[in-house]
């Protein structure tokens, strides 16, 4: 085959654009080649970044764990503390207050201390005090008006044990001495009926006996057939003719409260005239 001169330099035109082309193919696909490896090994650089990222905001949200547990635990110690500190002001004060109350009763001890001392001295002179009462009031039984004689007798025998028992305080038996004195004040005052048995001329007779106080003490038997008075000044039974008799019986229903209180007659000590 034969070309022209525009043949041939058409062909040549089209093997250099050939040769072109491949030589621009080969470029493109070993540019293709380099960018696709440049393109891996950013992306093995950014995860590289990405998970170093990663683990920093893992160590950061640890960080911040154990930051906001310190916090926490700072704020819990520091209620404690405040907590601590009024306590110990409160016992502080209270401190204060049982040293005070502590003084107060060591002063106390002691005046009771010395108060105990003083109770054993009075003791010793009260004593002799409360056995001499006892003497007295014997003699105020055995010298008054005849009445109730074995009760107030009793009564005088009981305190004698009581003074000799060392079981008992001496404001105990101080106590009982005073009540009988009490009760022989109230004897002067009121008016009282009783029966009991009487020695009349060696007869054990019963009769009925009316108190006034200590002014007057009369008897009468139940039948009425007889009645008498006690005379203090001669220490005997003096009889009553039969004009008391009504008089001794309705002193004896209103002493019992079968009657209301009314005047009646009844022989009295007459006074005696007083020393010039």
């Amino acid at each position: 085959m034969r070309y022209s001169s525009g043949g041939w330099a058409r062909l040549v035109r089209v093997c250099a654009g050939v040769a072109l082309g491949t030589v621009l193919a080969a470029t493109a696909v070993a540019q293709d080649g380099a960018g696709k490896a440049d393109m891996q090994s950013k992306k093995e650089a950014l995860g590289g970044l990405f998970d170093e990222r990663d683990a920093t905001n893992k160590d950061a949200a640890a960080t911040q764990k154990r930051i906001d547990a310190t916090s926490d635990e700072t704020d819990d110690l520091l209620a404690k503390y405040r907590t601590a500190l009024k306590q110990t002001d409160a016992i502080r004060v209270y401190n204060s207050q049982m040293r005070e109350l502590i003084a107060s009763q060591d002063a106390e001890l002691a005046s009771l201390q010395s108060q105990l001392d003083q109770v054993e001295i009075v003791g010793r002179n009260v004593m002799p005090l409360m056995a001499k009462m006892v003497d007295a009031y014997e003699s105020l039984v055995s010298l008054d008006i005849p009445f109730l004689l074995e009760e107030r007798n009793e009564r005088v025998a009981d305190l004698r044990v009581l003074m000799k028992r060392s079981d008992v305080t001496s404001a105990e038996k101080y106590r009982r001495i005073m009540e009988a004195y009490q009760i022989e004040n109230e004897y002067g005052r009121t008016i009282e009926a009783y029966r009991s048995t009487l020695d009349l001329g060696g007869r054990e007779v019963t009769v009925d006996f009316l108190r006034f106080g200590r002014i007057a003490l009369v008897y009468q038997t139940p039948d009425g057939t007889e009645s008498g008075v006690w005379n203090q000044k001669s220490r005997s039974w003096d009889a009553l003719d039969s004009g008391y008799r009504n008089s001794i019986r309705e002193g004896l229903r209103i002493a019992r409260k079968q009657a209301a209180p009314d005047l009646i007659r009844l022989p009295l000590p007459a006074a005696e005239a007083g020393a010039s």
